[in-house]
């Protein structure tokens, strides 16, 4: 059976849980980062030298990192040719394209705010470069917004796991207790993935 190592309140680890979720997949999990250690255990170290999660583990001993490349691999082995991650070269590239943006663009600023509110001790926060990524966050939030006015999802008319992976932010950054712009095509994407058992069940989550 696949295993997916990380702890379940990782938003990378979501990504994982919630496609399974959406294909069907069976999977055992392992509590690993965050509040439970073991990224530093030479035995995880072997599974993913950055001692990051999450990491997928096959049973013939194959093991993959980088939550992207997961969600990848995953869509390709178990479903191929399945919606949520096009066969045809360019509504894959166009999927592919928001993954890498997911990655590069968006989490930056993001962590910055969301560690700022929730993980940085109060005294030690660093307000001017919180509000510099908070603008930034959100001119982002606007392409999405922008993207989402002619379409049901990210990449057509179809979930696919570009949603998942920039689902799972637009949850995080709607929920977050600051003042942003509205932003009706975003928030219609994100309530349409709310209502999936998926979304419910991995990424419904309290903020921490």
């Amino acid at each position: 059976m696949l295993r997916i190592w990380g702890r379940a309140t990782s938003s990378n680890v979501m990504k994982l849980l919630w496609l399974c979720e959406e294909l069907g997949l069976g999977f055992e999990r392992v509590d690993v980062g965050g509040p439970f250690g073991g990224t530093r255990e030479p035995s995880y170290l072997a599974k993913n030298p950055n001692a990051l999660v999450p990491v997928i583990e096959e049973a013939d001993g194959f093991v993959l990192w980088e939550s992207n490349a997961c969600l990848r691999y995953l869509a390709r082995s178990r479903a191929p040719g399945h919606p949520i991650y096009p066969a045809d070269l360019r509504p894959a590239a166009d999927c592919d394209r928001w993954l890498d943006w997911q990655q590069t663009a968006l989490n930056p600023p993001l962590v910055t705010v969301y560690f700022t509110l929730f993980r940085i001790p109060e005294p030690e926060r660093d307000w001017k470069a919180f509000e510099a990524a908070k603008t930034q966050v959100e001119a982002l939030f606007g392409m999405l917004d922008d993207r989402l006015a002619a379409r049901a999802f990210l990449c057509g008319d179809a979930l696919t796991l570009a949603d998942i992976a920039l689902g799972i932010y637009a949850y995080r950054w709607l929920l977050l207790p600051i003042e942003r712009r509205a932003m009706p095509h975003l928030r219609r994407w994100h309530d349409a993935l709310a209502a999936r058992p998926g979304f419910r069940k991995f990424v419904a989550l309290p903020l921490s």
